[in-house]
């Protein structure tokens, strides 16, 4: 009886093993036994190797406790996250990660973008010197192929992509692909949504504290009575989603890994969106926001962390051209502001801005020295 039993037991556990293999990991995945960390060439991310120094014995007695690591690189050895997943099949392998970062944690900058990122060298010159402690995704147009040098630390981080529309569906698709794909890196604590207008305003340092250290995710969430706000809510949306329930925000948001989890995880919401909201009521502006007032309030502080100049009024915030680029300027964006961080009072409150025109990128490059702070 006991041997059927034992027999019984060892082929339910191969049996539910398999199963989660089919589910968690992609075919087109290599997953190595990990004992050894290999920091990547001008890169944020680790490939993991066997270690050649670990004994037969102690190899063999610490075998259970090994861990699994996605690895991506190509032949010249760098970290490439490219796959041939399609959205729902990445969305179901993102929903199963944990979420509670793996230490060290990073920050995933994910930036949406048309094609190229004018700004980039200003961007290279923030990152420098902090590998390890970020991680990056490009979501660009499909038809776009420009590779950076292998020098870059944009090298090899675009993600598969598809066309976005402004105002669309397919940009809440975009920002969930980003999220998708970046939290299929165990160490992405933070994420944080950016365009290719966007520019830091502080050094790496003072923003990943800042992230890293916050209670909080950033993602703006409020009720707006007016034609823009309310006015956009269809009542098709009922009773799924009620007026009660509507919200407005920035598009330009920042998460934790839960929230970030909780994000790709919905299908309720999302579905009730791409059916009835399309303008004058825009996914980018209301879907998150919304989504987070249903399922999670208590995970964001109401704000964002990205500063935009929206007194010009019109659907576009102002763009900055070089001309307006100094550091009285930015320094005003940086200090001159009124927030709570960790429910004490803060000064800083935007760690990011846009939009900056390509042309800002010699007069930011001239003051980056004093801007952060190298």
């Amino acid at each position: 009886m006991c041997v059927v039993m034992a027999l019984i037991v060892f082929v339910l556990g191969t049996f539910i093993a398999s199963r989660y293999k089919a589910i968690m990991v992609p075919k087109d995945l290599y997953f190595p036994q990990v004992t050894s960390i290999r920091q990547t060439h001008s890169s944020s991310v680790y490939l993991c190797q066997k270690s050649s120094s670990t004994s037969s014995s102690s190899s063999s007695s610490s075998s259970s406790s090994l861990t699994h690591v996605v690895e991506f690189n190509d032949s010249n050895g760098f970290f490439n996250i490219w796959h041939s997943m399609d959205d729902e099949e990445l969305i179901e392998k993102a929903k199963w990660v944990p979420r509670v970062a793996a230490y060290p944690w990073k920050v995933a900058f994910m930036f949406l973008s048309k094609r190229s990122l004018p700004l980039g060298p200003f961007w290279e010159k923030f990152f420098q010197g902090h590998e390890g402690l970020f991680s990056i995704y490009l979501h660009m147009s499909p038809d776009f192929n420009y590779e950076p040098p292998n020098s870059s630390v944009f090298y090899k981080r675009r993600i598969p992509s598809k066309h976005v529309h402004w105002g669309k569906p397919s940009m809440i698709d975009a920002e969930r692909r980003l999220l998708a794909n970046a939290l299929l890196d165990f160490s992405n604590q933070r994420f944080i949504l950016l365009s290719e207008t966007c520019i830091p305003l502080f050094n790496f340092t003072t923003i990943y504290n800042y992230l890293i250290n916050s209670n909080h995710s950033f993602l703006s969430s409020f009720d707006e009575p007016t034609k823009i706000g309310r006015g956009r809510y269809n009542k098709r949306m009922g009773p799924t989603i009620t007026l009660q329930d509507w919200r407005k925000g920035s598009q330009w948001f920042e998460v934790n890994r839960e929230l970030a989890v909780e994000t790709i995880s919905d299908k309720i919401y999302y579905h009730v969106f791409q059916k009835h909201c399309w303008p004058p009521c825009y996914m980018d502006e209301h879907y998150l926001p919304t989504l987070v007032n249903k399922v999670r309030p208590d995970l964001t502080t109401n704000r964002t962390v990205t500063w935009t100049d929206w007194s010009g009024g019109g659907s576009h915030p102002t763009t900055f051209m070089r001309k307006d680029i100094t550091e009285v300027f930015l320094n005003r964006v940086r200090y001159e502001s009124n927030c709570t961080y960790n429910d004490a009072h803060s000064s800083i409150c935007f760690l990011f801005a846009r939009k900056f025109h390509p042309s800002t990128l010699q007069p930011l490059l001239k003051i980056a020295l004093r801007l952060l702070e190298l």
